[in-house]
């Protein structure tokens, strides 16, 4: 389910983000100017907060560069704008679509109601 509501530097999947950053950059060695998340699970929020139980950015660092399977030393490169629209991507990975506006209409229709 693709939304369209987005920027236009971001598509969303089900569970997975595709964020367009303003200029390419490198992730473990590959340049490009787009990076991938996974939809986090409970697993990846409870390693990050063993990883960085005292420090919130670095959690949240650790976190993405699990999600966007990239070190965080790459993420830290990224100018904080382009770091921005990951934060973006993220929160929109934990947003509960059923629970947006119209989604009762939408899940209505698709069970033929």
């Amino acid at each position: 389910m693709e939304h369209t509501n987005n920027p236009s530097w971001l598509r969303q999947g089900v569970d997975i983000v595709t964020v367009t950053l303003s200029r390419p950059e490198s992730f473990n060695g590959v340049k490009t100017n787009q990076l991938q998340l996974r939809a986090p699970t409970v697993r990846d929020m409870r390693g990050a907060q063993k990883l960085h139980p005292s420090d919130v950015e670095e959690r949240e660092l650790a976190l993405f560069a699990s999600l966007a399977q990239v070190a965080p030393a790459d993420l830290e490169q990224l100018k904080l704008s382009d770091y921005n629209r990951v934060q973006d991507g993220y929160f929109r990975l934990l947003s509960d679509p059923a629970a947006e506006p119209g989604a009762a209409a939408d899940l209505g229709a698709a069970a033929g109601a």
